[in-house]
């Protein structure tokens, strides 16, 4: 249905025809809202977010379906005042490109396929990544 990020952000994925009622989805962004504030602690601990100001930003994600969570993540980096904010990813839906592409300075997408129906179905292994495994990779 979308995406939230730090700093408020909410991102409506396209069709705006959900069906979901207003109270059901502010219920939802609640929810989504706690589970991001855990991943924040559990990923940085006490550690302050790092300063952005003037940086430039590359974020990477696995593939853009809506292209909602990669503008949420956009829009929240923006807030920040980086020097630039760049967006790689291996394959997205043309929709997706084009929206994110309104929003960074940058997008790298080297697979952009005719027929785009999710992400996933463009890799061998698409598992998730468990918590236990980004604060491993995070620690290094």
């Amino acid at each position: 249905m979308g995406a939230i990020a730090s700093g408020g952000v909410r991102v409506r994925a396209e069709p705006g025809d959900w069906p979901v009622t207003p109270s059901v989805l502010e219920e939802i962004v609640q929810r989504e809202q706690a589970e991001l504030q855990r991943r924040e602690h559990s990923y940085r601990g006490n550690r302050p977010a790092p300063s952005l100001q003037g940086r430039p930003v590359l974020l990477v994600d696995d593939g853009l379906a809506t292209g909602a969570t990669m503008s949420a993540a956009v829009q929240a980096v923006r807030m920040q005042a980086p020097s630039r904010i760049g967006v790689a990813v291996p394959v997205a839906s043309r929709e997706a490109l084009a929206s994110v592409g309104t929003l960074a300075d940058e997008v790298i997408c080297p697979l952009v396929p005719e027929s785009f129906h999710a992400v996933g179905l463009w890799y061998r292994d698409f598992d998730q990544t468990g918590d236990e495994e980004v604060r491993r990779l995070l620690g290094r």
